[in-house]
């Protein structure tokens, strides 16, 4: 018997039924080819169908070509689409999984850059992140948009889906903005009252509902509350519309989420946004539509937390992504009540930094979009067992050494530190990202369940390592400390410092967060990288009750966050614990307790007295003087940080590739 017997027990969804209450809902894989799926997207979702998800509704797909953000978009409107959504629906229906389609418009929360089109909207009103200026819609483009969605269902139900959720309402799209007084301006029979501002809503969804007949499910994704928007709708405004909506008998189901992109973290929070942050407001919208099923979601991620909101009538289905996303196999285990084995979302978002230049990643699982090559079931055992040695115990030592075992090698793991995790451990000692430890902590406890002999303590050397018939080098990196910004290049190589980076009190972030550095009440963290570890550093220590200022040369304090869509929440929240930023300003010198810094455009100095120490964040430096060593002297490679200092995906991509090759 199931620990969870609620998440495992039917639902009936207008006239399909779900095999179980794990709902995966919509997001993007950038799997798109030529507007159209692609064989990736067969193998990404039937993965989670084998894992044992009850339904899956699949990416947004547009209904006009006026809702392209970026190339990556399946034109739903265009018949092409069928065939396709017949393989899909083929290779998911056959482990008993419903699939769905999400017809939406983005309305302003897009651009013209890809399309070279206009944006569209209701009203004339930008952006908070594309910041370009919409195109009213006529009457003759709003039929244009009816007719999209109309298409779109028609497709759907050719191409053997079991239903439709129309989408838009959601998230700030098109046709929440036809809802919000907040955008919309209009004053004709789409503007002003509720009546009106519904009204191109339910002709959609009436519609809809006609072209996919009574034996295929149409839902609704809404939102349970808008956020911290000015006028925009409330938790109370929602559950009206809902109930607007569900008192047509047109739809089946009501998916409810939240945000828009005024706040974004709203939509998919990042650590440290607590589990089940949407749960409220969906249970009110949930008392209101008794007889009809609700979806909840927002980082619930735990079969714990799922079985309890169903055990409290909070929701009647448990929808889930990023969780999917990171353990395709999470239904399984939970149902044979082994969920100590799911690979844990740690709500890092690298899934949404991934999506802006290549298709989906996971943080540390290194399958995603890739499963025909990586994913359940396509590790083979080695056709002989050879001695392995991984050298470096943080994550993709642990990767490296946990898929070779796992092919049957011998492996021995040394680590030169008392404790594994390598920089992610130390990153985790931030309790606003003490959630990142769960990267590490899943490939310790699934090691320990292997032969792998793991050494602590022991800083391997070329001569420890001779006997073996492979060895993979992790050894990481370390933090460069010559203070120089990277617009100073022929410094990197002159052998000198920034003037006083050699002093008593400038640290590394390593240092700061291994609590290696004495720290006085005001600290300076400058940062040339862009990246995460410099807010990291600031908040924890902000968190210690120091005066923090993060200085950078760049325009912008961690730009890199805006890929990861957390930039927002992270600002806030450190702005909120003090932190000031100082931008567009080098390092000059530290002297004693004065920082003097300089403008990048200007040249001109300023003098900041009373700096107790100061954190450099420049970079790290491969340590891979061991990988040199063992050249000839036994087969050996390089991965993560030691070939080049990078990301913690980078290193868990190379060391499954590196166990999956030896």
């Amino acid at each position: 018997m199931s620990d969870y017997p609620n998440l495992f027990s039917p639902m009936r969804i207008g006239p399909k039924t779900a095999k179980n209450r794990v709902w995966m809902t919509a997001h993007s894989t950038q799997l798109v080819k030529d507007h159209n799926f692609s064989d990736a997207h067969v193998h990404y979702y039937a993965e989670r169908a084998r894992g044992g998800v009850g339904v899956i509704t699949m990416e947004a797909m547009a209904v006009h070509p006026t809702t392209q953000p970026y190339k990556g978009k399946i034109f739903a409107f265009d018949r092409a689409v069928v065939d396709n959504y017949r393989k899909l629906a083929a290779a998911v229906h056959e482990h008993g999984c419903l699939l769905l389609a999400q017809p939406w418009h983005r309305g302003r929360e897009t651009s013209g850059t890809v399309n070279r089109l206009p944006v569209w909207a209701p009203s004339s009103v930008p952006c908070t992140i594309y910041r370009e200026m919409p195109h009213v819609l006529t009457q003759a483009e709003v039929d244009e948009l009816v007719n999209g969605y109309v298409l779109a269902a028609r497709y759907a139900a050719e191409g053997g889906l079991d239903g439709v959720e129309v989408h838009g309402l959601a998230h700030g799209y098109l046709l929440g903005q036809f809802l919000s007084p907040a955008t919309n301006h209009r004053d004709d029979q789409y503007g002003g009252n509720f009546e009106n501002r519904l009204r191109l809503i339910l002709d959609i969804i009436r519609k809809t509902r006609d072209e996919v007949g009574p034996d295929r499910i149409v839902g609704v994704r809404i939102n349970g509350t808008d956020g911290d928007v000015p006028g925009g709708l409330t938790n109370a405004d929602w559950t009206e519309i809902a109930k607007a909506i569900t008192d047509t008998g047109l739809v089946d189901y009501v998916s409810v989420t939240a945000g828009t992109y005024v706040e974004r973290m709203n939509i998919y929070g990042a650590t440290p946004q607590p589990a089940g942050f949407q749960l409220e407001d969906t249970a009110r919208i949930k008392a209101a539509l008794p007889d009809i099923p609700v979806v909840a979601v927002g980082r619930i991620n735990t079969p714990e937390l799922a079985e309890a909101l169903l055990e409290r009538g909070d929701a009647d289905m448990v929808g889930m992504t990023r969780t999917l996303i990171a353990d395709p196999e999470w239904p399984n285990k939970a149902m044979r009540n082994a969920a100590t084995s799911i690979r844990p979302c740690v709500g890092s978002n690298w899934c949404l930094a991934s999506i802006v230049n290549s298709p989906l990643a996971c943080i540390h699982n290194p399958a995603v979009a890739r499963e025909s090559e990586l994913g359940v079931g396509t590790l083979k055992q080695a056709q002989e067992s050879k001695r392995v040695a991984v050298v470096g115990g943080g994550p993709g030592g642990l990767r490296a050494a946990l898929t070779a075992a796992q092919r049957g090698h011998s492996v021995t793991l040394f680590e030169q530190n008392s404790e594994l995790g390598g920089q992610v451990a130390l990153m985790a000692r931030s309790e606003t990202y003490a959630e990142w430890q769960g990267i590490t902590d899943w490939l310790i406890s699934q090691i320990g369940e292997t032969q792998v002999e793991v050494k602590l303590s022991h800083r391997a050397e070329a001569d420890d390592l001779a006997g073996f018939d492979e060895v993979v080098v992790a050894t990481g990196s370390t933090p460069l400390k010559h203070g120089w910004s990277s617009l100073r290049p022929s410094s990197w190589g002159d052998g000198t410092i920034v003037p006083g980076a050699d002093q008593w009190n400038v640290y590394s972030i390593n240092e700061v967060m291994a609590g290696k550095a004495e720290l006085g009440p005001t600290v300076f963290v400058f940062d040339d990288t862009g990246a995460r570890q410099a807010v990291v550093v600031a908040e924890h220590l902000a968190d210690l009750r120091h005066k923090v200022t993060i200085v950078t040369r760049l325009p912008q304090v961690a730009p890199d966050l805006e890929a990861s869509r957390d930039l927002q929440a992270t600002y806030r929240r450190i702005r909120n614990k003090g932190v000031k930023f100082i931008t567009d300003h080098e390092l000059v010198s530290v002297n004693e307790d004065a920082v003097t810094l300089a403008d990048v455009w200007t040249n001109e100095s300023t003098v900041h007295e009373d700096v107790d120490a100061v954190v450099l964040s420049t970079g790290n430096k491969a340590e891979d003087a061991l990988f040199h060593a063992l050249q000839g002297v036994v087969p050996v490679r390089a991965i993560g940080d030691s070939v080049s200092p990078r990301r913690v995906f980078n290193a868990i991509w190379e060391g499954e590739l590196a166990g999956r090759e030896i």
